[in-house]
């Protein structure tokens, strides 16, 4: 058997879910591969040319080249997406510097949530600040929704990027689809 054979297949935790009303949409985000990256400020330089994305330094921000976008998570972790198919990890193959990545694109999944409710959607899980003033449009944090951690980015004014683990897909997505009753009152 192949390596190619013997790899695992990504099964959609929400199918084609959609939730919401008209003022929020909440829907399961395309498939990404994503890998958790831990190292230290000195080794960000060379890490950063070698997936093609400036790592963030600075506490909730992101940054975003093509595809591919960097989450600071903390001082030393980022969490790194590519929504167009390549694979952080294989990029980073051959980098000598210290570092620590782990695929986790078969660990997470992604939801999107969009529309004039989208900030009171989420905040009915998660207690976080997300006014504009506080969490502009690219902030990103970890941080918790009801009873599961999270990785939440703002995309723009009105749309955000929640990342949980797989086996949270599920409760995060109904949760998220009872906040989106409430925020329609």
């Amino acid at each position: 058997m192949s390596n190619s054979e013997a790899s695992a297949q990504r099964i959609t935790v929400l199918g084609n879910n959609r939730a919401g009303n008209g003022s929020v949409q909440i829907i399961p985000a395309e498939p990404a591969e994503r890998i958790s990256l831990r190292a230290r400020a000195n080794d960000v330089t060379a890490l950063s040319k070698a997936l093609g994305v400036t790592l963030p330094q600075k506490p909730k921000h992101s940054a975003t080249k093509g595809t591919r976008s960097a989450l600071w998570l903390g001082p030393d972790e980022w969490l790194v997406i590519d929504t167009g198919g390549q694979s952080p990890f294989a990029d980073l193959q051959g980098v000598e510097t210290l570092h620590a990545a782990t695929d986790v694109s078969h660990r997470n999944i992604g939801i999107i949530i969009s529309g004039e409710g989208a900030e009171a959607t989420i905040n009915v899980g998660c207690p976080q600040d997300l006014s504009l003033a506080v969490f502009p449009v690219g902030a990103a944090s970890r941080t918790i929704f009801g009873k599961a951690e999270i990785v939440l980015w703002r995309l723009s004014e009105t749309e955000f990027r929640l990342e949980c683990w797989r086996s949270f897909g599920t409760y995060v997505f109904g949760l998220l689809s009872e906040g989106a009753l409430d925020a329609a009152v």
